[in-house]
């Protein structure tokens, strides 16, 4: 069966796509079968650039409080061409009601990162724990958060009786540096600067290695077939006509891995540029607008202009502006332009957006 896919680009907002497959053979005793699978604008996407890809979900972009246009703080990291995966970065109050609106599955949700425990960023985190297991999902869940986290959702849980049929750990963080790391990707945290212990999150995927150059292996007469993996893998191989080639030789240049920064509330800090540093993508709160600057200093956060300057600085790609005050509805071009005037790659998050890394 061949599944051939020619699109160029695909609309962010088509949740996903109806595919038609002609089999051109048999299929359980039908001859040139026609199957039709539906398949997410994500996966697709993964399909026809052939690579993996690093998507960021906003669950909720407002900033204290919900709003009829933002629901407060929630984003999902969506891996799952490599690892299957979601993670979450914070929880705030109805994240679940916002994920029963998207493409993302609560049985995918594998690590959650809370940033802080202001209650806009953990108070949907019981009832999400919850809903998951009542969906009789049995994987693993790892939450990790300043200390605090495990006491909040320990007395949540215990208090409504709430039992769950999946192991789940809670590491609680109490110090910079690294917080989780396995063979694909490192997350690193930072503490920033808010009214209490707020924390940043950097996640970096390991290099990668390069692609298989298949073309020039058919050209030199090398038919494709399980040879392929082992040059892939590297190995010396000897042909059927006494030819013995390196696979190093035909590995394209390492392919550096994806780097996200995911920010807490927070004063502009020289953590922030920490943790940006270099990143394909930075995604900062901006609860205020220049304009009340003052105000931003007095509650522990930053604004518009603060954090183009720190993506400016840090050599970010990318700026995703988030944690978007209720008393800014409407307001939506004056923070583009006010950040983009610093720091030109600018959005604005909004609730249902997505952002490829």
């Amino acid at each position: 069966m061949i599944l051939q896919i020619s699109i160029e680009t695909l609309p962010v907002e088509r949740k996903s796509y109806k595919i038609q497959i002609a089999t051109g053979g048999w299929i359980r005793g039908y001859r040139n079968a026609v199957v039709r699978i539906s398949i997410s604008a994500y996966l697709l996407t993964c399909i026809v650039k052939g690579e993996y890809i690093l998507d960021l979900y906003f669950l909720g972009t407002g900033g204290g409080v919900p709003s009829k246009e933002r629901n407060v703080t929630s984003i999902a990291l969506r891996m799952l061409a490599e690892r299957g995966a979601i993670w979450l970065f914070d929880c705030g109050e109805a994240t679940q009601q916002q994920i029963l609106r998207t493409p993302i599955k609560l049985s995918k949700v594998e690590k959650i990162f809370i940033t802080h425990l202001h209650g806009d960023h953990i108070f949907g985190l019981p009832g999400l724990m919850a809903s998951r297991s009542f969906q009789e999902d049995e994987s693993p869940l790892a939450i990790y958060g300043p200390e605090g986290i495990r006491s909040f959702v320990e007395t949540a849980l215990s208090v409504s009786g709430t039992h769950l049929r999946y192991p789940y750990e809670i590491v609680e963080v109490d110090s910079e540096g690294t917080v989780m790391e396995d063979e694909h990707v490192t997350v690193r945290a930072a503490k920033l600067e808010h009214g209490i212990s707020s924390f940043g999150y950097r996640v970096a995927e390991h290099d990668r290695q390069g692609a298989l150059d298949a073309e020039r292996l058919k050209a030199e007469g090398v038919p494709p077939g399980p040879l392929y993996r082992r040059l892939k893998d590297g190995e010396v191989v000897e042909l059927d006509d006494g030819r013995v080639i390196h696979g190093s030789d035909y590995i394209g240049p390492t392919k550096p891995g994806q780097k996200v920064a995911v920010l807490g509330d927070t004063r502009p800090c020289e953590a922030v540029v920490d943790l940006a540093a270099g990143v394909d993508v930075l995604v900062h709160e901006a609860t205020f607008m220049e304009e009340d600057r003052e105000k931003a200093h007095r509650y522990y956060h930053s604004t518009t202009l603060d954090a183009a300057k720190k993506a400016r600085t840090a050599g970010a790609d990318a700026l995703i502006l988030t944690h978007i005050s209720s008393r800014y509805q409407g307001e939506e071009t004056n923070f583009l332009k006010e950040a983009r005037s610093v720091f030109p790659n600018t959005f604005l998050a909004k609730d249902f957006w997505s952002f490829e890394v």
